[in-house]
Parts: structure tokens; sequence; C-alpha cells
């Protein structure tokens, strides 16, 4: 018996055309507020910051939704609209209005099947649900664990070293703020169950410690406070 071979419902040019559409959502959303938009006090949270967020987890839910047999289509576009509503909505709520702005969309700009377009409005809606990924059908588990991944690693930890600037630090801080992103991904191996996220969250703790500990050998006398147990990484030493 062959196996079946569906054609995805979402081509390359559909895709781009959401994409474009999301942008410009953002955007829009910090514009058209007075202030500047919810999130303009956190300058790393403008529409820039959230496009490039939101990219970052298309590609890591894409990765995790192909090694772990999810419906990758579902994935990806669910994954672009998932903080569509982020700069315009409360936090407790960008989640459902997120979902919201995606069934629209999918509903007039194209003729996908209806139950693409609920697989996507539901993984969109239950992205920031807090209970076990496993309760949630695939597709959203990778959604959530490619959302958890982009806040550790290396760009996790860059956000952090930005933020220290912001917050009037010195350099006699980046291992502390370092450390930070170490417990986040504690928390991440935590949250996280597929073999496919948890073979990102080790290679995104292991450069994060390394950066740690090369800040604490070359800079004298930082604190070493905040140092992250739990991480199975060799010591620098060992290496």
């Amino acid at each position: 018996m062959g196996v079946e071979i569906k054609e995805s419902p979402v081509t390359d040019a559909e895709f781009e055309a959401m994409k474009e559409f999301v942008r410009d959502y953002l955007t829009a959303s910090v514009e058209t507020e007075d202030e500047g938009g919810r999130m303009r006090w956190y300058p790393w949270h403008s529409a820039e910051y959230r496009f490039n967020h939101i990219m970052n987890v298309v590609d890591l839910a894409g990765e995790i939704a192909r090694k772990e047999g999810a419906n990758i289509d579902v994935t990806r576009v669910a994954a672009l609209f998932h903080d569509v509503a982020k700069l315009e909505a409360e936090q407790d709520r960008h989640a459902e209005a997120g979902a919201k702005i995606a069934k629209e969309y999918l509903t007039t700009h194209g003729d996908y099947p209806p139950s693409f377009v609920e697989q996507v409005v539901s993984a969109v809606r239950d992205h920031s649900y807090q209970g076990k990924v496993t309760d949630l059908p695939l597709e959203t588990q990778c959604l959530i664990e490619a959302d958890i991944l982009d806040k550790i690693g290396a760009n996790g930890a860059t956000l952090l070293l930005l933020r220290m600037g912001y917050e009037s630090r010195t350099h006699m801080d980046a291992a502390e703020m370092v450390g930070r992103v170490l417990e986040r991904g504690r928390d991440a191996r935590d949250r996280i169950h597929s073999d496919a996220a948890e073979s990102v969250a080790h290679r995104r703790i292991k450069r994060v410690k390394w950066l740690k500990e090369w800040l604490e050998a070359e800079v004298a006398n930082m604190d070493d406070e905040s140092d992250f147990q739990g991480a199975d990484e060799p010591d620098s030493a060992k290496r």
C-alpha cells in the first residue's frame, strides 16, 4: 500500500504574503498608539524585535515539527501568527487576540481547508498554555517549545546584555545577566518534551554556560553568585 502524498495547502508565495501581513500589523500596532505601543518602554520589544522573534520561532518550530512528525504547515503558520497581537493586546490576552487575527486572515486570503484553519487558530490560541505541553496537539507543542527555546541560548544572552545598558549597568554585571539565561534554560528543560526540542536546548545551554565561564575567567573580580547548577557540560578547564 503506497504512502499518500498530500499537497501543502500553503504555497511559498502565500507564506511570504503572510509574513508581510504580520510585519505590517506589528508596525501599525506601534505607530497607531499615542505612546508608541504597549511595550515601547522595552526597546527590544519593538515591532522589529517582535518580528525577528516570530521568524526565529517559525524556523525552530518548523525544525521540531519535521523531526517529530507534526504537520509542518500548521506549525509554521501558527508560529508566524502567534505574537501578531503582542504589541497591542495585554499579555494575558495576546494569544486569544492573535488567534482571531489568524482566523480572519486565513478565511479571507485564500481557500484553505477548514480543518487546517482550525488547527492553526487553536495552536495560536493555546501557545501561552502553562500546563504540560503533551496535553496539547503536537503542532501546538512544537510551537510552545520553539517559543521557549528562543529565549535561551546566544540570542537570549545578547538580549539580556543589551538590557544591561538600558538599566545603566556595567560590564561587571555581565556574568549575572548571562546566569539568568542559564536559569531560563533550566526552566525550559523542565517544560519541553520532544527529543528535537531537548537537543536544541542542550546545545544552547552549553553555549551560554561557556560564555559565562569565559566572562568570569577574563574579567577580574567578577561575581560568581549566579552560577548555573544542573548543566551537564564540562568545565572550561577540561576543554
